[in-house]
């Protein structure tokens, strides 16, 4: 049997696995480099480490599952394509999902042969501009807070857990932590006294907390 061609002749696909079982990570990379037109970049196991590779290293595209971000699918392409935006996004699924407001595509791992997923991978690729992003162009961006960053930034600041946050926000906790993540990356913030003192000069708290 004749190996595919590559699908451009510079570089191979550029792949980023995010998935919290070692396991399937493992078996996708193997798959994957076995590809002559294919490379994962990065792997990562949690919400955080996870938009941290994707901003990194802008890949092609992105497999994932929504569960290591604790949010529904839609929120989880909006967080990844907003480090991102040129990626594309496949997200593999244990069983049919309700949800169809996303342009990723869905692989269902019950039926998805290897083939197929790398069928979908280069069909996902095929034909779409891949450009480079400059160090100079990323660190340049201006990237402003959205609301929900905003309003766990807020909580964060007034020395709230990331646990009560959840709660208070009706979300999961690796949602938080990838807010969290985001915010602080955005401002230039390393650690949760930057982060309150960040907040005190701008007026998003007023009086200093324990932390």
């Amino acid at each position: 049997m004749r190996a595919p061609t590559p699908i451009r002749d510079d570089k191979r696909i550029r792949c980023v696995l995010a998935h919290d079982l070692v396991l399937l990570r493992q078996g996708l990379r193997r798959l994957l480099e076995d590809q002559p037109d294919m490379e994962v970049i990065a792997e990562a196991g949690n919400a955080a480490e996870s938009l941290h590779m994707i901003y990194e290293h802008r890949p092609d595209v992105i497999i994932t599952d929504s569960n290591i971000f604790g949010c529904a699918l839609a929120q989880t392409e909006q967080m990844i394509l907003q480090e991102s935006p040129k990626s594309k996004v496949i997200f593999l699924a244990y069983r049919e999902r309700e949800e169809a407001d996303v342009q990723g595509r869905k692989c269902d791992l019950r039926q998805t042969t290897s083939e197929d997923l790398v069928k979908m991978i280069r069909r996902e690729i095929m034909g779409a501009e891949i450009r480079e992003f400059p160090v100079e162009e990323i660190s340049s961006r201006k990237r402003e807070l959205t609301a929900r960053e905003s309003e766990v930034l807020k909580l964060l600041a007034e020395g709230r857990t990331v646990r009560s946050v959840a709660a208070i926000l009706g979300l999961s906790s690796k949602t938080v932590d990838a807010h969290k993540f985001n915010l602080m990356r955005k401002l230039g913030i390393h650690n949760k006294a930057e982060l309150v003192m960040w907040a005190i000069q701008k007026k998003v708290v007023k009086l200093p907390v324990n932390f």
